[in-house]
């Protein structure tokens, strides 16, 4: 007698070896907006990395094989080192590789010199990048904004080296001498993971360090002291003693650190290895003292760290920390828009594979009436983020333009408040679902779980939503900006009855803003006026029809799949499936 009673159906298979940017017609339609010049073949060949088994293999195991923190050898010497699984840097080998890092900055740099010296051939250990093409065009930080959300996609942890590396890149202009040594080797597309001299290194990738525990966002609370030592090849040298509470990618080649000097809060260049005038493989002073155990974000190390007299070099002027920082956080808080936009459009890719596949009451669940509503409302919200996103890395192509630097100043706080903080009730609803499955840790399902725990990161890091929304009542206050903000939403004027009414009223609310506890409510509005607009210009009007009645016209509830009954359901749906 046949007693088997585990047979396997009504099951989907898994969501894989796709090309994540051929089948995204929101990105598509949005760089087609922001930059219709831009070559897509870069993007299409990194579409095409991320969807494969091979990579999401990566991506999985570098997660359930979190980095080690090895403090000394077996010698007893201090080494600071930390090791991670080699799928750690399959993936940062595929990012540095696709020019996600320092590249928009800089002219492409096959052979990197050094101080006029050319460069070592890549030593042993080196990854060479991937094959296909890299370069960025000639909008590189919107080609490098479309491929950090598909990189977003496959594994969003590794882009924190990434991403910083993005944003102190054109900071090291303030100490030219150090900007000659690394900007090339921050331009090019090798990765090396093995700490050496940068002389012997093609390619290197940089950190920060910032925060520390008795102060958090408020920087100036600091207490780490630098003392000035010498000055020598790279500029003044300095000691630095104290700790970073939050030290994130401790392998980086270099941080920019926040010291207190004698004229004020400075920033400074701390690199792991000394220079080679300063001896043979010299470690710098950096203590590793633990690593975090956090939420999500497993397959990269936070670390916190104590300086033991640490050489490092002023960068610009003593006394300007300040504003060094907060040039590398707007680009820093562009990154975390951009990552939430990405992590929203795998969760929703997985939650469309999953429905149309999955049988209840009789027809697939992407079929019955309830469900519908849920995942077109869930789309609506992902296509709204890739085109805000999108829309504030165009800024940053175009900072010449006076509007453009406007909008870059108040869209930055703006999308980095707003796509965030929808961030984590979005993945939860799309976990939702996929029921049981999606909260399980293996197998393709796995993935959801990994997007939910990541999600609350971007709202954090970098200035949480208190901060962003501050950040905009200072940008307001910048130069014309309410009429920067009148013209952006112009173009859009006449088309949708509700974002009218919200464009109306928004410079009077600006002007009349009384006290900072408004501001988060400001925040959400500019947001949402931004992206009704941006969607009016590039979205089928089913879309931006749907988007404005929800979230501007008030025909919504306190949920997602509150849509109204005259939603385009099918159309919205099909519009965002990912194959």
């Amino acid at each position: 007698m046949d007693i088997t009673t585990h047979e396997v159906f009504n099951q989907p298979a898994p969501l894989a070896g796709y090309n994540l940017f051929e089948t995204n017609r929101p990105l598509l339609d949005a760089l087609k907006f922001n930059a219709p010049q831009l070559q897509l073949a870069p993007l299409a060949h990194l579409g095409g990395v991320v969807g494969s088994i091979e990579m999401q293999t990566h991506a999985r195991l570098a997660n359930t094989n979190p980095p080690v923190l090895h403090t000394h050898d077996r010698f007893g010497r201090r080494i600071d080192e930390v090791e991670f699984h080699p799928s750690y840097h399959a993936l940062m080998k595929a990012a540095v590789g696709a020019g996600l890092h320092g590249t928009p900055w800089t002219a492409e740099h096959e052979a990197p010199t050094l101080a006029g010296k050319p460069a070592a051939l890549p030593p042993e250990g080196a990854l060479a990048p991937r094959g296909g093409p890299s370069a960025l065009g000639a909008s590189p930080h919107v080609q490098r904004a479309a491929g950090f959300m598909l990189f977003t996609e496959l594994e969003p942890s590794i882009l924190c080296p990434i991403s910083m590396s993005y944003a102190v890149t054109p900071a090291l202009r303030g100490n030219a001498a150090i900007h000659a040594d690394w900007g090339p080797k921050l331009a090019s597309h090798w990765y090396d993971p093995v700490l050496k001299s940068v002389l012997d290194k093609p390619g290197v990738t940089m950190g920060m360090g910032m925060t520390e525990k008795q102060g958090g966002s408020d920087v100036r609370a600091n207490t780490t002291r630098a003392v000035r030592v010498a000055g020598d090849d790279w500029g003044e040298r300095y000691e630095i003693t104290g700790h970073k509470w939050f030290f994130s990618a401790p392998m980086c080649d270099a941080f920019l650190v926040l010291a207190q000097a004698p004229a004020g809060l400075s920033c400074f260049f701390m690199p792991r290895v000394l220079p080679d005038w300063m001896g043979d493989d010299v470690r710098n002073g950096i203590r590793i003292q633990r690593l975090k155990d956090k939420l999500g974000n497993k397959a990269n190390a936070s670390s916190e760290v104590e300086f033991h007299g640490a050489s490092a070099w002023l960068v610009g002027e003593e006394g300007r920390g300040i504003p060094q920082i907060l040039e590398m956080g707007t680009m820093t808080r562009l990154d975390c828009a951009l990552g939430t936009s990405g992590l929203m459009r795998q969760a929703l890719s997985l939650a469309l594979h999953h429905t149309a596949q999955r049988q209840a009451f009789g027809k697939p669940l992407i079929e019955q009436p309830l469900m519908k509503n849920v995942l077109a409302d869930l789309a609506l919200e992902s296509e709204a983020a890739t085109a805000l996103a999108i829309r504030l890395a165009r800024a940053f192509d175009r900072q010449h333009d006076e509007h453009e630097r406007l909008m870059a100043r108040l869209l930055t706080p703006v999308a980095k408040f707003w796509i965030c903080k929808r961030g984590s009730h979005f993945a939860q609803e799309a976990m939702e679902c996929l029921g049981g499955n999606g909260y399980v840790e293996e197998g393709g399902e796995g993935v959801m779980a990994r997007v939910y725990r990541e999600m609350p990161l971007n709202s954090i890091w970098e200035g949480a939503g208190n901060i962003m929304a501050l950040d905009l009542l200072r940008g307001l206050r910048k130069g014309d900006a309410v009429a920067a903000l009148v013209h952006e939403l112009a173009p859009a004027r006449g088309v949708d009855a509700a974002l009218d009414r919200l464009a109306d009223a928004l410079p009077a609310r600006i002007e009349a803003m009384a006290t900072e506890a408004e501001a988060r409510r400001l925040a959400q509005d500019v947001a949402l006026a931004v992206q009704g607009a941006l969607l009016v210009q590039t979205a089928p009007q089913a879309v931006a029809g749907a988007f404005c009645a929800s979230r501007l016209g008030g025909d919504w509830g306190h949920a997602f799949g509150t849509l109204g009954a005259g939603t385009d359901f099918d159309l919205v749906i099909a519009r965002a499936q990912p194959q």
